[in-house]
């Protein structure tokens, strides 16, 4: 069936959509919703169970965090694993690309990363810590070198499947137009397989950020200064266990924002501007 104008479309098909029903069809109205349901959740539960020392509520949770933010101590140890982080994912993703490029270009890279992703993904990135405190020492070096083993095998492995579910059609366009190695990676495989490339992206940084606070809890001071994951071990030592939550929260709320900001960004340039996302 097909209208011609819009009289002949049905009244229940024209009627404008309440505010409810517009709010609703909009996502981040949706999510600040279910965000507001999860906080009350946090704050009746820690009511209920009246015990600060084992969980505070969201009030004291968000007082100790104004705290920690106006005297300095938290945006600083926020910077030091931000600092750290965007180096290691950057060497992660550098590593992970450089692999890729040499498997998809010749038949021992191939092999080589079959081989590196089957060793190597499977080892939790902690488990190479003690190992990199020998080599590199007490300091930011070993919880860099943990965080690139973290990113590298994932962020690979997505980008390298993304490659070669390019279709073959693609791949003769970039033959007929003879392009050869890197002209023919970065101008045929990786627009074509960008949603994969920004898959193996997110996931890359999911690993890189649990990896640096797991390793700043054990071993994230370096002369007397540490990040996050060390703000946290601090204050549970000395009972602030809403602080605790507080630094918890801090490194949710930096999830989220790069997740709904900047890879959103990437996004919404990319792989939905060109239609491969709808």
């Amino acid at each position: 069936m097909s209208y011609r104008t819009g009289t002949d479309i049905p009244e229940d098909m024209r009627r404008k959509l309440s505010l409810s029903e517009k709010l609703y069809n909009i996502s981040a109205v949706r999510k600040i919703f279910l965000l507001i349901f999860l906080a009350l959740g946090w704050q009746f539960y820690s009511a209920s169970l009246d015990n600060p020392l084992m969980f505070p509520s969201l009030t004291d949770t968000l007082d100790g965090l104004v705290e920690v933010v106006r005297n300095g101590e938290l945006p600083q140890r926020t910077m030091t694993s931000l600092r750290i982080i965007v180096i290691a994912y950057a060497g992660g993703v550098i590593l992970a690309g450089l692999l890729t490029v040499f498997a998809i270009t010749t038949r021992p890279g191939t092999d080589l990363l079959e081989i590196l992703t089957s060793m190597f993904n499977p080892l939790p990135a902690i488990a190479l810590l003690p190992l990199a405190l020998l080599w590199f020492g007490l300091g930011y070096p070993s919880i860099i070198f943990v965080i690139v083993h973290a990113v590298s095998w994932p962020v690979a492995l997505n980008i390298h499947a993304g490659f070669m579910g390019v279709s073959n059609t693609l791949r003769m366009v970039g033959r007929n137009y003879e392009l050869t190695g890197l002209a023919f990676v970065f101008r045929i495989l990786v627009p074509a397989a960008f949603p994969h490339v920004l898959t193996g992206l997110k996931v890359g940084w999911a690993f890189a950020w649990r990896t640096l606070i797991a390793a700043e809890l054990v071993f994230g001071v370096s002369s007397g200064s540490g990040g996050l994951g060390w703000f946290i071990y601090e204050k549970k030592n000395q009972l602030d266990i809403n602080l605790v939550f507080a630094g918890l929260l801090t490194v949710i709320v930096i999830g989220i924002l790069v997740e709904g900001v900047v890879f959103k960004f990437i996004e919404e340039r990319t792989v939905v501007r060109w239609g491969m996302k709808f």
